[in-house]
């Protein structure tokens, strides 16, 4: 497939105006992974509008399709066969079900392959190489193939062979080692992120090399090899952490909710729970100040600039959270909102989907389910301006579309077809 090059500003402005194509309308994936990061990926390339087929076991189908409760519910109530951790990964995908594991099958999968402009898999390192999937077989034939290799360690290093699991990387990738109360406190210990959010940097990750390869491609006409390691991202994103170590030469610790940086910039209690206090520099922390009615700590020479509030952060957080619980949550976001304070509440996830900006952002969306009527989804967060994101369909059953797909990438009729499932190859 042909992707237009870079063009200048005064090239584009001669475009006539017009319904625009989605941004890789055109450009198709071929998904052989599973879990989350590479799905991830997918889905992000498919919110896109790319043609994403979703390559599964027949029978079994990616391993979070089985991980519920919970399972997504059909109009009377009933659990259906969608696990829910599922739907969170695989919208706007094709799925088809083809058994690698026969001959007949890698044949398949070799064929598609051939018609694909980008190829996602994380199997263990040179897992696909005994089915003729791996790059250089492949790249062979469709020299323009973008193949995006997600895996624990990457392709090379003493750990490469190892399977990687988000768990595993977020206490090997430092993330634990700063996740979690301070030593000394009641419940102190290393403690992950309540979400795998090292598969979905990692799946951001290969979503911005995947496109990056496909600009690149424009240009030379020759795809290539990504190699994403999970240890990799989760190093890279330790971000502030990683250069307050490499340029100070000091250890980060467990802070709990406090920023190594900024003072006061954590939880602190209320009335009747608990709020966020952001303050970013020393404007707001004078305003601050005022709403609390202590407008003399922000003349205090140990609290007047943030490097003294850091310095002296372990006597300035005691006589916050002596100020902080004499007003409820609410009040106290009312009031420092208005003197433009940043601050708010700590909310549960019922709450999140029921506050009102994230509702006029429209962040929950609905999509018709063959199984289940309609299924609830989280809207993609990107804005395109003229191009926005198309909802096209809900995460799909397994193999929904094996014939569909088969029939449109391969021109296969409905004779071969037929043969190709009795024989169960798909």
């Amino acid at each position: 497939m042909n992707i237009p090059s870079l063009a200048s500003n005064d090239a584009a402005a001669a475009v006539p105006a017009g319904p625009r194509s989605a941004p890789l309308a055109g450009v198709k994936v071929l998904d052989l992974s599973r879990v989350l990061a590479g799905p991830w990926a997918g889905q992000m390339l498919a919110d896109l509008g790319a043609d994403v087929i979703k390559v599964e076991r027949p029978g079994a189908g990616d391993d979070t399709r089985s991980w519920g409760p919970p399972y997504l519910r059909d109009e009377a109530g009933r659990d259906t066969a969608e696990a829910a951790y599922f739907l969170c990964a695989n919208r706007n995908k094709r799925s088809v079900t083809i058994d690698l594991a026969r001959p007949e099958g890698q044949v398949l999968v070799r064929e598609l392959a051939g018609r694909a402009d980008v190829l996602l898999e994380n199997f263990k390192l040179g897992g696909l190489r005994q089915y003729g999937l791996d790059y250089e077989s492949l790249a062979e034939g469709n020299p323009g193939l973008v193949y995006c290799s997600i895996t624990g360690f990457g392709q090379t290093g003493p750990y490469a062979p190892r399977a990687g699991y988000d768990f595993l990387i977020q206490g090997m990738g430092g993330l634990m080692s700063i996740t979690g109360r301070p030593e000394g406190e009641e419940g102190a210990g290393p403690q992950k992120v309540g979400v795998a959010l090292t598969d979905i940097m990692t799946g951001l990750y290969a979503t911005i090399a995947v496109q990056a390869a496909l600009a690149e491609r424009a240009r030379s006409g020759r795809g290539q090899h990504i190699d994403l390691a999970l240890l990799d991202v989760q190093i890279a994103c330790l971000a502030n952490q990683a250069s307050n170590y490499l340029a100070g030469g000091v250890v980060p610790r467990r802070m709990g909710n406090a920023h190594p940086n900024i003072v006061p910039y954590q939880d602190f209690p209320t009335a009747d729970g608990d709020m966020i206090l952001a303050i970013g520099n020393d404007g707001q922390f004078a305003k601050f100040c005022r709403v609390a009615g202590r407008p003399e700590w922000a003349s205090d020479e140990r609290f007047a600039t943030n490097p003294q509030r850091v310095a002296h952060r372990a006597v300035l957080i005691p006589l916050l959270r002596q100020a902080t619980v004499m007003r409820t949550t609410r009040e106290w976001v009312a009031a420092l909102e208005a003197a433009g304070v940043p601050c708010g509440p700590i909310n549960r996830i019922d709450e999140v989907f029921a506050d009102p900006q994230v509702q006029a952002r429209g962040m929950r969306i609905e999509l018709p389910h063959p199984s289940a009527g309609r299924v609830p989804l989280v809207a993609n967060p990107i804005r395109l301006s003229d191009t926005p994101v198309r909802y096209r369909q809900a995460p799909p059953q397994l193999g929904q579309h094996t014939d569909e797909v088969l029939a449109d990438w391969l021109q296969l009729d409905a004779p071969a077809l037929a043969e190709l499932r009795r024989s169960s190859i798909i």
